[in-house]
């Protein structure tokens, strides 16, 4: 019974933080069609901006987090407008390319400037542990399930109560409607891989907390893939159910099974549910007259 437990609190606590990276990869996806192959890339370099804030520059935890927030917002205004924008009608598999160089290039800034070993970083989260129903869980772990489910509720309350998340659903819906209404569908777009970067920030935060601040962290974010296509693309409540599944099936499997079998489990996952279930759980099926 200990066992069960406490893989389901790190099966929690992983899927809390593959929903929250996943989430952005959907709100780009929503707002703009565009696949971002970069999105492991934003979770690295969120945690890399935080270390630089919290350790380097040795600012307060919560100065840290919204200065991290910040330079969060400004990398994901500058790759849409400066990136992105320029691409806009061309062709799809074009757009892919562009976001796996973007994906390159964030990658080797963080190496040129902070190398390639792993950083040392104060905890940010507790490291006591609690007994719970026969099982010591640390308690960062339940803090990460804590906090990533108040961003994802914070999240789906803005997209369905402010103007600014209403103006991008009605994008994500029909752009030239949304234009006639008078929404600025440029500005839609910035603010989708504004909120995206934002997002993978705080991923990135809670994972290299709860491991360390590496290089590893962007393998962590190619996990979104199985979430999202298990979830479906352009569903945010997908991205949730679909974190929590992959993450407790790798825990269970390491746990109970092989670990490395739980290394390529989700992606067995993704090409089972394309070929069951392409448009994911919770995807909009598209069905297209010819």
């Amino acid at each position: 019974m200990s066992t069960f437990v406490n893989l389901l609190a790190y099966g929690l606590a992983d899927g809390a933080i593959l929903a929250l990276a996943a989430l952005g990869f959907v709100l780009i996806y929503k707002a703009t069609g565009v696949i971002n192959f970069a999105q492991g890339e934003f979770l690295l370099v969120g945690a890399y901006m935080f270390y630089t804030a919290f350790v380097v520059l040795q600012l307060p935890i919560l100065l840290a987090v919204v200065a991290g927030v910040v330079v969060a917002t400004v990398i994901g205004v500058l790759v849409e407008r400066l990136i992105l924008r320029p691409m806009v009608g061309e062709s799809a598999i074009s757009i892919i390319m562009v976001t796996i160089g973007l994906s390159m290039l964030l990658r080797a800034l963080v190496q040129m400037f902070y190398g390639t070993s792993a950083k040392s970083q104060p905890p940010v989260l507790p490291r006591s542990s609690i007994s719970m129903l026969g099982a010591t869980i640390p308690l960062n772990r339940l803090l990460v399930i804590l906090i990533a489910g108040i961003v994802l509720v914070a999240f789906t309350v803005f997209f369905r109560r402010s103007r600014h998340g209403i103006a991008m659903r009605a994008v994500a819906d029909d752009q030239q409607a949304a234009m006639t209404m008078g929404i600025s569908v440029r500005r839609v777009f910035a603010m989708a891989w504004a909120l995206a970067a934002v997002s993978a920030l705080i991923a990135g935060v809670l994972l290299a907390d709860i491991s360390a601040v590496d290089q590893n962290l962007a393998a962590f974010g190619l996990l979104v893939f199985p979430v999202v296509i298990l979830g479906g693309l352009d569903s945010v409540p997908g991205t949730i159910v679909g974190g929590l599944i992959i993450g407790l099936l790798k825990q269970f499997v390491s746990g109970y099974l092989d670990p490395g079998l739980s290394t390529v489990l989700p992606y067995i996952v993704l090409v089972l549910i394309l070929l069951v279930k392409p448009y994911g759980l919770f995807g909009e099926t598209r069905i297209e007259r010819v």
